[in-house]
């Protein structure tokens, strides 16, 4: 499915997702840089586990196939450090023994080693969201939306090469899950970052603007739920 030509986003190659030996989840898709692709399915049907074997996490229960290729890296055998995937989850995960600012400079890489340069680069992203002066707050003051736009640069922060992003804006209301979804897609488009996205909601899918894959119980294949193939312009 790989060609020489096409190396660039994130190709999910044939990849079936196997849990007590049956088949769970198969799709074959290649995501462009800038582009998202949608997965919507019901609980069970596998998406979250598809983020974890991209991500190189997948439980012990689960047995995988096919190959997971990034800007023409084969990543499917590397440990989950070496992979340069950035992940978003419903909840952000921040670290409650540092302040925001540390969240932040946690994430920069090793390369950046001056301190003071790690700090700047710390305020700029809270203030490329909107949070400038937030550098010295503990995260557990912040709203839920507040928390999500700093896990959002923090993981930014940590220069992933795709985002992959299992419901993040679920928790927040209408209002703030509008302004942080559009904001997380903006970004990552000006990064060029290929992104997966697992949510339950429709809204999402449509704020996303790409492709949606509807994982669906194939006929005749009990509980086995596939995705048809796609490459997003």
């Amino acid at each position: 499915m790989v060609s020489s030509s096409r190396t660039s986003g994130l190709v999910l190659d044939h990849i079936v997702l196997r849990l007590d030996g049956q088949p769970l989840l198969d799709i074959d898709c290649r995501i462009l840089p800038g582009s998202v692709l949608t997965i919507m399915g019901e609980s069970g049907s596998g998406k979250s586990s598809l983020l974890d074997f991209i991500a190189g996490f997948l439980k012990p229960d689960f047995r995988a196939q096919g190959r997971v290729i990034l800007n023409g890296r084969d990543l499917t055998l590397l440990p989950a450090q070496e992979r340069h995937i950035g992940l978003m989850f419903q909840s952000p995960l921040l670290f409650p023994h540092m302040s925001v600012l540390q969240n932040l400079m946690f994430a920069l890489p090793s390369t950046c080693r001056r301190r003071q340069e790690r700090r700047d680069l710390a305020e700029r992203a809270l203030a490329d969201v909107g949070l400038a002066g937030f550098g010295a707050r503990d995260p557990a003051t912040l709203s839920g939306g507040q928390q999500t736009r700093v896990a959002l640069m923090r993981t930014l922060l940590a220069e992933p090469h795709a985002l992959l992003l299992d419901e993040p804006f679920s928790s927040l209301d209408r209002t703030r899950r509008g302004e942080v979804r559009d904001l997380v897609f903006a970004l990552a488009r000006k990064k060029g970052l290929p992104v997966l996205l697992v949510t339950h909601d429709e809204e999402d899918g449509l704020a996303a603007g790409g492709q949606v894959h509807r994982l669906e119980k194939a006929a005749r294949k009990g509980r086995t739920y596939s995705a048809a193939s796609a490459d997003l312009a």
